[in-house]
């Protein structure tokens, strides 16, 4: 199938845009579908997301528009605040200084902080790779044990034996 922009190259990335009700289907070469997503994100850009996210205009956020602003990374100065405006972080550092922000943002987009999906391959063996969720999962199994939430802890007990086959 050809792009539908240029009509020259073979489209390999096939988009679905809904205005109004009206679904239209793009089917774009590698170059179009840049060219499109960059005017995307004039459109919408992740500063709109994070905006609506943090709800920066209404009065509750106004608190935390001050700590935003007062807390800053200690290898490169940047506040919250800024990343809010830019969507980027300065440095490394930035994570571990808005550790906390950043998790509640994370939990707001997609309903947790940590990742449960599928990872890419490598070259470490899969039961490694299950080792930092087989931790998490005994702390969160040792939870469940203290408010005797014992159907839930059994659930989890399970995935941990699945994991560790």
């Amino acid at each position: 199938m050809k792009c539908n922009i240029c009509g020259m190259n073979e489209a390999s990335v096939h988009l679905t845009e809904v205005i109004n009700e009206q679904v239209t289907k793009l089917h774009l070469c590698e170059q179009c579908a840049k060219d499109k997503s960059e005017e995307m994100q004039a459109h919408f850009g992740l500063t709109d997301l994070l905006s609506g996210l943090m709800d920066l205009g209404s009065p509750m956020a106004e608190g935390a528009l001050e700590e935003g602003l007062a807390v800053k990374c200690p290898v490169c100065s940047m506040t919250f605040y800024d990343f809010q405006k830019t969507g980027r972080f300065g440095c490394g550092g930035c994570y571990e200084t808005f550790q906390k922000n950043l998790s509640e943002l994370l939990r707001k987009i997609h309903g947790s902080d940590r990742h449960v999906g599928k990872r890419p391959f490598s070259s470490k063996s899969e039961k490694e790779g299950h080792q930092v969720d087989i931790k998490r999962l005994r702390e969160e199994l040792n939870e469940l044990v203290l408010k005797e939430e014992f159907e839930k802890a059994a659930v989890v007990r399970d995935r941990i034996k699945d994991l560790e086959k």
